[in-house]
């Protein structure tokens, strides 16, 4: 038995396990370990002729603690290995955990037992608070702000390479416009900007939009950039240069920023909306399509290796934000947790794929790498430099096609162009 408690100690507090090695001991041996631990120790206690109920907050005879992330993971591995039991005894276990691990565990417990934790609906992702946190998530995180960033300087040099002064943009998610602040002020008075913006939600969407787009003809007036708004309401099917009124000195962009993940694809439904959207856009023949991604494999991943995937991304997205806008943010980052780690079918709305994915993906819809340039590459690593002041433990590398933006080693978004 100690030689047991030695090798499950060694497990339970191995934060570093990277998912690739074997372990000695497999999810089935580490969970009936943990219920033999437990119980032994009960008996220990109870027969000993010194125990009463005034010294039972003892932690003498009490199995070690795990890491909340190992823990988490063990949990989920219960969970689909049809253990219920031991899965509730590892989140009570938890009870007390704080930051990621306690938003993993409200998911944990959700998919566990959906009738006593009912998990949140999708419709909170949808929400007014929500997007006022995914707002602050964009303007206060450098890999995601940076990504966006990346995203307009490729638009910019796709216009420059054509010798073009009239940019026309489509955008699927414009949100709260405030990235195109950076493209607006990167354009001279000789340059133009139009974007079409496109509402999942007629009426109340549209009118939302076009709120969006009073606060940029707003800026562009200020700034003195000849500039046009105009909200659609999606209907792929009805995408062709002739009713988007696309005209033929216009560079044409598309910008997909943080969309494609919340798009169902072949394994939720048969009309796969994503890949029809990326067909699509390769019909409109646009100068340039921006993709930008969280780097977080939840889309078809098994149940486990989603809660280790999920857990170490927004442990690191939580750890790389600065202190003043952590708690706003987070409350968004527990929505996205949940909605990952306790949904399945058309409930879970956020299904993200790693770069690799995306790329095969989008080359497959028709679509070549549009390499981004050194001149690019320099001015985001010099933003970077300016807004984190020099820290550290931000990195850029250059992909294959590619750019990903990362803290402590962990990447966590990645932009690319496509042609």
């Amino acid at each position: 038995m100690n030689h047991r408690l030695q090798e499950l100690e060694k497990q339970l507090l191995d934060d570093e396990d990277d998912g690739d090695t074997v372990s000695a001991i497999t999810n089935s041996e580490l969970s009936d370990t943990i219920q033999n631990l437990i119980g032994t120790s009960q008996k220990l206690v109870s027969s000993s002729p010194t125990s009463s109920s005034s010294s039972c907050c003892s932690t003498s005879a009490s199995p070690p603690l795990p890491c909340p992330k190992q823990a988490s993971i063990d949990a989920a591995a219960s969970i689909s290995e049809g253990k219920p039991e031991v899965a509730a005894e590892i989140l009570t276990r938890l009870a007390n955990a704080s930051g990621i691990a306690a938003h993993m565990v409200t998911a944990l417990k959700s998919r566990l037992n959906p009738s006593e934790n009912p998990p949140p609906p999708a419709s909170e992702l949808f929400s007014t608070e929500h997007a006022a946190s995914t707002k602050s998530l964009y303007e206060f995180s450098p890999c995601f702000k940076l990504g966006i960033m990346a995203a307009n300087l490729a638009i910019l040099e796709a216009a420059a390479e054509d010798g073009y002064n009239k940019i026309h943009v489509l955008d699927f998610d414009v949100g709260h416009g405030g990235e195109y602040g950076h493209l607006l002020h990167s354009l001279g008075s000789n340059k133009s900007l139009k974007i079409t913006a496109f509402s999942d939600f007629p009426t109340a969407g549209d009118e939302k939009l076009k709120a969006v787009g009073d606060n940029l003809q707003a800026l562009a007036n200020k700034i003195g950039v000849p500039f046009n708004f105009c909200v659609r309401n999606l209907n792929i099917a009805d995408l062709n240069r002739q009713k988007l009124e696309i005209q033929s000195d216009e560079s044409l962009a598309v910008n997909l920023a943080f969309k494609l993940y919340r798009l169902p694809d072949e394994s939720v439904t048969t009309e796969n909306l994503r890949d029809e959207l990326l067909r699509r856009v390769k019909g409109l023949s646009p100068k340039v399509m921006t993709v930008v991604e969280q780097e977080l494999n939840t889309n078809t991943a098994p149940l486990t290796a989603r809660v280790r995937d999920t857990y170490d991304f927004y442990a690191a997205l939580l750890d790389s934000l600065a202190n003043s806008v952590r708690v706003l943010i987070e409350e968004g980052l527990g929505r996205k947790i949940s909605n990952s780690v306790a949904c399945d079918g058309r409930d879970r709305v956020e299904r993200c794929e790693v770069f690799g994915k995306w790329r095969a993906r989008i080359s497959m819809a028709g679509f070549q790498p549009r390499p981004m340039s050194q001149h690019t590459v320099e001015a985001l690593r010099s933003n970077l430099n300016s807004w984190t002041r020099g820290s550290a433990g931000f990195v850029i590398n250059e992909e294959s096609g590619g750019i990903s933006f990362g803290w402590m080693g962990r990447k966590l978004t990645v932009a690319s162009a496509w042609r």
